[in-house]
């Protein structure tokens, strides 16, 4: 993939058949999609390929555990199901990651058990691995430096991790051909209308510090948190459509885990579910989901939602991180 030869293309192809706004991991999967399907197909990312919500997860490709604990059952069949076609076409990026849930009530394991029972039972055959009830000693093994005060034992269940970064490029490797031309470091400044209808893009590319207006069929938006700006290139007096959100994580040295296993979280102080997941050299703990007023490149990490995991994930670390 050379951008050049990207950027060549746009001489030779007069009208492409669909142009996509966004190259983060939605922006991607449709040109993949669509270039497989032979459209002429153009995708523009302001930043690089992967740069906003794609290149900040928690690693996870995961079958919605929290989405279970809140009855959204299609939401977790679509997901477990989603996640097994990913294992099984992108092994090299998937792997299989066994989470312990420690217990510190009589009641913890059994209810979770089950719970973990049931998401394996969606899984099907696409499952990663079957869950189990675990004594305390088995969880003390599998995580040496779990909180011990208290613990009872707990329960161990299989989910997927990925790298969002190679994830989104092999999507960009996998799209680009003849018909396809993906744009990184393009930021679209209008829209072009022809008899109040859309036909087309001018975006600016920053490299070569130079505007390029390009005509489409159809324009796709998957600018994501983002996709208001675009929206209001077509209707400037729209009402606010979006309220932005945010979810954090901190980044913590290995010795707060020490295991290859991950952490979950059941019930955090706000009811939701915690992750501390082995990443590399390092653990990555989150998320929240916060409220922000303005969407952000670079968004922020607020102190309260640092406060907040460092209180909700020292409950159950033997040793406990500060800031």
């Amino acid at each position: 993939m050379n951008r050049n030869d990207s950027l060549n293309k746009l001489e030779k192809i007069n009208q492409w058949d669909i142009t996509i706004i966004g190259g983060g991991a939605s922006g991607l999967g449709i040109a993949v999609d669509a270039s497989k399907r032979g459209y002429k197909t153009l995708l523009l990312e302001k930043y690089d390929f992967g740069k906003g919500t794609s290149s900040r997860s928690t690693k996870l490709i995961h079958g919605g555990v929290r989405y279970l604990q809140n009855g959204d059952i299609t939401l977790v069949i679509e997901s477990l199901k989603e996640r097994g076609i990913l294992k099984r076409n992108a092994p090299h990026l998937v792997r299989d990651l066994s989470f312990v849930i420690p217990s510190y009530d009589w009641w913890s394991s059994p209810f979770y058990g089950v719970g973990m029972k049931i998401y394996d039972m969606m899984a099907g055959s696409l499952g990663l691995g079957k869950s189990l009830i675990i004594s305390k000693d088995e969880t003390l093994k599998l995580i040496p430096n779990v909180n011990k005060k208290g613990l009872r034992g707990g329960v161990i269940y299989h989910d997927g991790q990925f790298d969002d970064s190679r994830m989104a490029i092999s999507l960009a490797l996998t799209a680009n051909s003849k018909k396809t031309s993906l744009l990184n470091y393009c930021n679209v400044e209008t829209l072009i209308k022809e008899n109040d209808e859309i036909i087309g893009v001018e975006f600016f590319d920053q490299v070569n510090s130079k505007k390029i207006k390009v005509k489409s069929k159809v324009i796709i938006n998957a600018t994501g948190v983002f996709a208001e700006e675009i929206i209001r290139m077509d209707q400037p007096n729209i009402e606010k459509m979006i309220q932005p959100s945010q979810g954090v994580h901190i980044v913590l040295e290995k010795k707060f885990l020490k295991s290859k296993h991950a952490i979950l979280i059941p019930q955090t102080s706000d009811g939701r579910v915690l992750f501390a997941v082995p990443w590399k050299e390092y653990v990555v703990v989150g998320t929240t989901d916060t409220q922000v007023k303005m969407s952000s490149e670079e968004p922020k990490a607020l102190s309260e939602e640092i406060d907040f995991i460092l209180k909700n994930a020292s409950k159950y670390m033997s040793l406990k991180p500060n800031r």
